[in-house]
């Protein structure tokens, strides 16, 4: 999907909807999750399953820098496929144990899969926003994680193509375009948060990841 299509689709849809993803507790994944995964996907993805959430819980209470720096190296040896080809739909938001148990996924799965893990370790979501970008030298819209220690400061960027977490400044290949979370929607810009736009974006494709991951977590029980 080009950017123009993209830009459309953020705009079109319900509100947002948040999770409340953010206490260590959260991070556990079920062992009836885990069975439900090896059911669906196979022996190997529920054991994949099992490692992010091992990490995670490795990781609860650990210094942020350690927190982004292992979060980004694990997602990061995932398989980038895109989505018409993985889900055989031109546009798919995968959880993140979608994208874990699937084997692979585009650049919003990456990125949506480290903005969940970040939240589940208890970061803010202030701190943490999704950012839609052009990668210049591949002359396509892109998506990465960015995280904000303060507000208006430059943030540090979680990609999967330049996999080195890198402040925005020093991303001379990335054109911000917009960034958003559960809590809204930003113009982008190079260094700092940008301008809120309004305090909920109209975006089907998060209303649908996050409606998905609530079941995920009522069919633990």
């Amino acid at each position: 999907m080009n950017l123009k299509n993209k830009c459309y689709v953020l705009f079109a849809g319900a509100i947002f909807q948040s999770v409340a993803w953010h206490a260590q507790a959260d991070a556990t994944v079920s062992k009836n999750t885990l069975k439900k995964v090896q059911q669906i996907y196979g022996t190997q993805a529920s054991q994949n399953v099992a490692k992010w959430n091992d990490l995670l819980l490795e990781l609860a209470g650990q210094d942020i820098q350690e927190q982004l720096s292992k979060v980004n190296d694990f997602f990061n040896r995932q398989k980038f496929v895109d989505d018409i080809v993985h889900w055989n739909k031109e546009d798919y938001w995968a959880t993140p144990i979608e994208f874990i148990a699937s084997g692979g996924g585009d650049c919003e799965d990456f990125s949506i899969a480290k903005y969940f893990s970040m939240r589940a370790l208890g970061v803010p979501a202030s701190k943490l926003r999704l950012m839609y970008v052009k990668a210049l030298e591949y002359n396509m819209a892109h998506m990465v994680l960015a995280y904000y220690e303060q507000p208006n400061v430059v943030p540090l960027v979680l990609d999967n193509i330049n996999k080195n977490i890198l402040p925005a400044n020093q991303r001379g290949d990335l054109q911000p375009v917009y960034s958003f979370n559960g809590e809204g929607l930003w113009a982008a810009k190079e260094q700092g948060r940008g301008k809120q736009l309004q305090n909920g974006g109209n975006n089907s494709l998060w209303k649908d990841l996050t409606s998905r991951m609530n079941l995920e977590k009522n069919n633990e029980e």
